[in-house]
């Protein structure tokens, strides 16, 4: 659905309001010896309620201000009963993108909300309350604060900075895929979930490699890294907005460099 400036100036407003409603939802836990859940049968996928209760906040904001707007968050999945009056326009919300680092109580974490027009987010934030950073992003602009982001050159690998969460989020065959790039790069750095792509933005990271995100992980992180200048894909090149394999880069040259390579690594 086409969004009109106007139309796009109010939601950008609200995506502030719903980034401080989670804030307020979320800080009283952080640092507060708060435990978790554990949403997965194999492995550690904790949930906190923390999590739980700023996306619950962050629905209900949406539910009274665009009843009919979809909304696709983490903890909760899509509002099917939202999406039937043909305005196209989903909210897609993480409330905690960093669960694992907000128990540590480290601050590489963030709240991610993304306004999607039914063909890509066209408008993205990254809320870090904590240090008091917000990121956000259009098509033809970010910033942080009043600080406008622009992603730095880098040509080649040997001279990039590069990040990925975990070395654990790969199946065996990207994981060699991974080691056969990171390991030919300046600095290689794990940590950072959806802070590591903001730094990118911020002209401070070159590449972040990764691999099995949803759409919550990383829609709103399009519009932020493309407004400061960056490129964000799949590994393959294909959109990336419905998750899986993730290759964003401040220089599009570095990011042909990799997207060849990790497509020329064996497959098995």
């Amino acid at each position: 659905m086409p969004i009109d400036a106007t139309e796009f100036d109010e939601y950008l407003q609200f995506a502030n309001e719903l980034a401080d409603a989670a804030a307020g939802a979320i800080l009283p836990h952080f640092r507060a010896g708060s435990g978790a859940e554990n949403k997965s049968a194999h492995g550690f996928d904790p949930v906190t309620a923390a999590d739980r209760g700023a996306e619950r906040v962050m629905r209900a904001l949406i539910r009274a201000r665009y009843p009919h707007h979809c909304i696709l968050g983490e903890e909760e999945g899509k509002e099917e009963s939202q999406c039937g009056r043909g305005e196209g326009l989903t909210w897609v919300l993480d409330p905690i993108d960093g669960t694992r680092a907000f128990l540590l109580g480290l601050p590489l974490w963030g709240t991610l909300i993304a306004l999607n027009d039914g063909t890509r987010p066209v408008l993205g934030l990254m809320n870090q309350p904590f240090t008091r950073e917000r990121f956000v992003g259009t098509a033809h602009c970010a910033w942080n604060g009043g600080h406008v982001l622009h992603t730095r050159p880098c040509a080649q690998l040997a001279d990039a900075h590069v990040m990925c969460t975990s070395p654990d989020i790969f199946d065996p065959i990207q994981r060699a895929a991974f080691d056969a790039v990171a390991g030919r790069a300046r600095l290689l750095r794990y940590g950072g979930d959806c802070y590591a792509y903001c730094m990118l933005a911020s002209g401070l990271v070159d590449a972040v490699i990764e691999a099995g995100l949803q759409p919550w992980d990383v829609q709103a992180l399009v519009p932020i890294i493309e407004g400061a200048g960056g490129v964000i894909t799949a590994w393959d090149g294909g959109d990336v907005q419905h998750g899986g394999t993730v290759l964003a880069c401040g220089d599009r040259r570095l990011h042909a460099q990799l997207m060849d390579e990790l497509r020329a690594q064996p497959r098995g």
